[in-house]
Formats: structure tokens, sequence, C-alpha cells
């Protein structure tokens, strides 16, 4: 196949006209030519490498590998770099190899890393436990392109040998490590780095991802669901403040701040998590002009989803370029990428209007080995009348969250929330068999009745619970248990529910479907009184441990930055 184009050729950052040659998938020829008035140009519009997201949880999409290629080709994506943690938590190497073979049967390229962390600490019960001879079968796959993001950051600076052996496994292999450090600074930084982690998508502000860059990290720019990093991290006003009170590291960067050149900073654009209702809406082609907007050049925005991906794990793709593999999108304008066709290997697979593609299914599994819970399973007892509490504090966008206190009232024994604080109810109930439940408190969430609960809560993916009512946690939670995994929403007057039947993560059908339930649910829980924009995927990273400053898993309340359990009453 052969036509002319207009290019942008993204290793001299240039536009021009070029003569393009295909074979079996991969560009044979890509020669500049000259044109003028009489010259014919096949395609309309402008021909640019198909994006890639370098770091993405497919599980948190809710659909299977296969649906979310349906969903991503219409934005003009044409690979990511996915770690199946999620679903490794549950299900093990045998999760892992569903999802490889699901991704198999599209024309999409998926790569995988092997998720060095399952479970993600050794203070939760997950369902299944990847040790380092299972990171070695996994990393001797061609579809691994990478060790995955190393969460257990203390293992790694207190020398942990399991967790020594996984990341000496990814450098005997030739693949790159990611990582997984959120506010990590100094001397132990240094000795994180020193064991050959790459990369970093946790950075939340510009200092932070300043210290890291410096030491040699490659800074990826978070813009999920829940998480949205690009606006603190391209934050030219703090950038600018620095320069208020200069120091050693802050005059070594005038030229950055003063000029706004903030590009060279940064490496790549993934979304980490993204919820389906926000991938109907756009994917990386969103991300990209969200970056353009907060000052990002838009040559080098495009770099961080194309060629620098590609590059640092060893891609065959990410640019327009004699022996890389044919993907490639046809856009309006660099400056719109709205996307008016998408090819992979060569061929369409999204003409603009349709997918041209059918999408398998994955045969379900049912992961909950747990019984039916009562109110009196989510009851916090005390004697006496009143008692000071250690309180989660979360936010929105923001996976951080805050430790602070609360004084509550006790009532017939059982220490009660507080609508007036938002202090309410949060518990992790475990799915594999243990059937033990813990319960703390949270604030942020807003709920003034009625109860949350998913499956989906990471990472080992236990059924998580907030709520204002013991009783009402209760059913939310066996609702879960009913549909086999899910997310429901009760209350006195309502109650549904969007099941996840696939390891309590996924669904099979597809996103539009996913994300209109998903939709239902969120204005349910603004009907109880929620503000978050992402109720369901804050409260699932309220179970994650490995992110300051406190947490609950199904063993307890913990701290963080202790990296240690925590008592619920104070004293």
């Amino acid at each position: 196949m052969s036509f002319t184009a207009f290019i942008l050729d993204v290793i001299t950052d240039t536009i021009h006209p070029a003569r393009i040659t295909i074979e079996d998938g991969i560009f044979k020829e890509v020669t500049p030519i000259s044109i003028d008035e009489n010259t014919l140009v096949d395609v309309r519009g402008l021909m640019i490498p198909g994006f890639i997201d370098s770091h993405i949880h497919i599980e948190s999409s809710m659909i299977t590998p296969a649906q979310f290629a349906k969903i991503a080709v219409r934005h003009g994506t044409t690979g990511v770099v996915c770690d199946p943690h999620e679903i490794a938590n549950v299900l093990g190497i045998e999760g892992i190899e569903a999802m490889i073979e699901n991704a198999k049967q599209v024309p999409f390229n998926f790569y995988f890393t092997a998720p060095s962390c399952v479970p993600a600490t050794s203070f939760e019960t997950s369902g299944a436990v990847l040790d380092s001879s299972d990171i070695e079968y996994l990393l001797k796959k061609d579809e691994i392109v990478a060790l995955g993001e190393m969460m257990n950051f203390p293992g790694v600076i207190n020398g942990d040998e399991e967790v020594i052996r996984k990341l000496d496994l990814a450098k005997k292999y030739g693949k790159p490590i990611d990582g997984h450090a959120p506010l990590l600074s100094r001397g132990d930084l240094d000795k994180y780095l020193a064991q050959g982690i790459s990369t970093d998508h946790e950075c939340s502000n510009v200092f932070e991802a300043l210290e890291k860059k410096i030491k040699g990290m490659k800074i990826m720019v978070r813009d999920g669901s829940s998480a949205m990093d690009m606006e603190g991290l391209f934050n030219i006003k703090e950038g600018n403040s620095l320069l208020e009170n200069p120091s050693p590291m802050s005059l070594l960067f005038r030229d950055i701040f003063e000029k706004k050149i903030y590009s060279p900073l940064f490496d790549f654009i993934v979304s980490d998590d993204k919820h389906p209702s926000d991938l109907i809406k756009g994917h990386l082609n969103l991300s990209i002009k969200k970056a353009v907007s907060l000052g990002i050049d838009i040559l080098k925005a495009i770099h961080m989803v194309t060629i620098n991906p590609a590059y640092h794990y060893n891609l065959n793709s990410g640019a327009i370029i004699t022996g890389a593999k044919a993907d490639y999108i046809i856009v309006d304008s660099i400056w719109d990428c709205n996307v008016l066709a998408t090819y992979i290997g060569g061929e369409c697979v999204f003409d603009g209007e349709n997918v041209l593609f059918d999408v398998p299914e994955i045969e379900p599994k049912n992961t909950m080995d747990v019984s039916k819970k009562t109110a009196g399973d989510f009851d916090i007892p005390y004697d006496g009348d009143e008692c000071e509490v250690n309180v989660i504090e979360c936010s929105d966008g923001d996976l951080l969250t805050k430790k602070t206190t609360a004084k509550l009232q006790v009532l017939d024994g059982v220490v009660q929330p507080d609508i007036l604080q938002d202090v309410l109810k949060i518990a992790v109930v475990e799915r594999y068999g243990g059937n033990t439940v813990a319960n703390a408190f949270v604030k942020g969430f807003g709920l003034k009745k009625g109860a949350i609960a998913s499956s989906v809560a990471h990472d080992s993916h236990n059924i998580i619970v907030v709520g204002y009512n013991s009783e009402m946690m209760a059913q939310a939670a066996n609702q879960v248990i009913e549909d086999k995994g899910g997310i429901s929403v009760v209350s006195e007057d309502f109650c549904d529910s969007l099941p996840l039947p696939i390891a309590g993560l996924m669904s099979n059908n597809d996103a539009g479907e996913v994300a209109e339930k998903l939709s239902v649910l969120h204005d349910m829980t603004k009907a109880l009184g929620c503000q978050l924009e992402a109720p369901f995927m804050t409260m699932a990273f309220m179970a994650l441990l490995v992110i300051p400053s406190i947490k609950i898993s199904d063993k307890g309340l913990f701290d963080g930055e202790n990296f240690e359990f925590m008592d619920v009453i104070i004293n």
C-alpha cells in the first residue's frame, strides 16, 4: 500500500509531505516529497503516530482488554503499557494470562508489565502471591516489556531479599523497572534509584518532580480519573515561586521557570486509572490538549505519548519512520487532535464512525469466598460516652490522604459517625475465605445517609464500604457479594449495583454500557450527599497502603508514613 500524506515527524519535529509505503504492517518507505498546486495528496488531514499510554491498569476501566481497545482506538490510542497487578492480586498468573489471551484477539498493541508487588504489602490479604520465580516466568514472555511499578519502596530501601531478587531478574532479562515512590526524597530516594528503577508516576508537585528528574528518573505525568496530577506538575505559578526565595536548586532551574520551559522536566503522560465514564469522552487526545492549555509545547506533549514511551519500553512504534510498525492516526489538525481514522499495523481499525473489529468475552469466575454480613459486623464498640478516634481524610482528585482526629459520641456501646463533622464509617471485608472485617472512620465523602460498597479496592481488592449506617453498610456489602463482585449503592429509598463478575473488577459489557450504569450510581451517590467527582475510585484508593498517609486494609487502620498499624480509638 502506497500513498502520500502530510506527516508529523517526531524525530525532527517537523510537518512535511511524504510518500508512505506499508508492507506486512511495517513502514517500508517514508520519503519526504516536494509538492506544488498540481500535486495530489491522498490523505485528507495530518498523519501522526498513534498514541501510547505508558502506564495504565486496564482493570480500572472496569472492562476487558478487548473492550478497552474498542473505545481507545476512537481516541487515537494504538497501544498501552498496562500493569495487570489488579487481576493478579485476585487470580495470580491465571488472571494475567487471561488478560493477555483476551488482548491477543483484537488488533491493538497491548504491552504488559510483570506485577512486582502482589500483594502490595504484607499488611493485607490478597487472592494470590507472586514470588520471584513467578516474576521470572512472566519476564520470559514476549508480551511482558517491563517489571511493573515497584510499590514496596520500604522493601527496596531496606534491602528485602525477595524484592531485590525481582529487581535483579528484570535487569537479567533487560526489562526496564517502573517505579512508585510517592513523596520519597533525599537518601531514601537515592537508595531506591540505586536499584535501577527508572520511572515514577506518583509526583504530585513540581518540587518532587525536580528532585527525581535531577537524580535520573523519567517522570510520568498522571491524568487519570481520580489522580489528576497534571495541574500540580505543570503549575507555572508554583514554579515561579521558587525564584522568590532562591535556593541552589531553584537557581539551577531559573531558565525553566522564567521562560516557562517545563517540557524537558517530563517524559510521559499516563492515565494510570481511567474510569469508563471518562474513557468514552477521550483518552490521551484530551490529555495532550490539557497539557498544552497548561503551557506545555504541543510537540513535546505529543512526544510524551509517542516516541518517548516507544523508546523507553523498546517498542517498534511511536514514530512514522522506515522499519517501524505502521501504527498511526489521521487528525484534523495538530492542535485539535480530533481523530478522523486510526490504523494499527497499516490496517484501519476506526474509520471515523465505526470500530472495525469484533470483541471476544472473558469467561467469569466467582472470586467471592465470603459470607453475608450483618450490621453488627460494622460496629466499633467502646465502653464510655465519648471517644477520640483517628480518621482518614480524603480529598477529590488526590490519592494522598491526611491523618486527622475527631471526637465522637457513643450510643449503646457503639461509636457513632457524625454527619456534622462529615465523619463516616469505612470498612474492608476480606473476600478470600477469611471473612474478617476491619472498621475505621473516614472524612471527605459527605454522605448524609445510606452506604456505598465495591470489590474494587486497590490493590488486594477486598470489599470496601463507606456509610453512615451499619445496616446500610451490610446491605451494600451483601449486594456486592450477590453480584460476585461489583459496585453498589443503597439507602432506605433505593438500591442499585454494577456487577463486575470478572475477578470482581471487570465486565464483558462495552464501555458505554458500563459507563451508563456507573453514571446512575454516581447520581445516586450524589443524592446521598456525596460531592466527590469520582467517589468509587476515591474509595478504592482508601485501601492502598503504599500511598501516604493513612489507609485501611482488611487487617486494620494503617499508618502509611511509619508503615505500621494504628489504633482507631486513641488511647
